[in-house]
């Protein structure tokens, strides 16, 4: 049996990755594009009406010249198609932070866990796609920077159901708390 949580809204951020036009339209599993923006949207509604930060992060058109490695993906075309980059709708606010980022992970090459620590973030809710890559990247690089971590397993998805339940089931539960967004909403604060 899963533990309730008793997250501090004053303590606590939601961080939602890569849920953007162009992310958001490809083909994803287990979650749909659609079914993991709904659970985005509720789960930062729900924290933002406890007064906790939500985090917008977005990829930046990810360059052609990465590492090698032994499996490449797909080449990148010489430019993304135009909104690619825009924040999927109805998901962000004014006031939420707002962060793009180059890599897989949120934490890494930017400045977010000095805004976060700023405001007196602890922990981290976490969603976006793909669950995989990420989401578990940053989750990764969250626990670096001090944060405790817990993921919201149906706000995530990734370009198969083995990758989303991999991460889900055999990786996330070590590093991170995993819970449902409804989980989420009916914590005790």
């Amino acid at each position: 049996m899963t533990a309730t949580l008793d997250l501090d809204p004053q303590a606590t951020a939601v961080v939602l990755i890569d849920l953007q036009e162009g992310v958001l339209g490809m083909p994803l599993e287990p979650h749909s594009g659609e079914e993991v923006l709904a659970s985005a949207r509720a789960l930062a509604s729900h924290f933002r009406g406890r007064g906790a930060p939500v985090v917008i992060v977005t990829v930046a058109f990810p360059s052609a010249d990465g590492p090698p490695v032994d499996a490449p993906g797909p080449p990148m075309p010489d430019a993304m198609p135009a909104g690619w980059d825009q924040v999927a709708d109805g998901l962000a606010e004014d006031d939420d932070i707002r962060v793009v980022k180059q890599g897989w992970g949120a934490f890494a090459s930017t400045d977010l866990a000095a805004r976060l620590k700023e405001r007196g973030v602890d922990t981290i809710v976490l969603g976006g796609v793909a669950t995989n890559f990420g989401v578990e990247q940053t989750a990764r690089e969250a626990i670096a920077s001090g944060f405790a971590v817990v993921v919201a397993s149906d706000a995530a998805s990734s370009v198969s159901a083995d990758h989303h339940e991999f991460a889900v089931q055999q990786v996330l539960p070590l590093i991170s708390r995993v819970r449902t967004v409804a989980e989420l909403v009916s914590a005790r604060r």
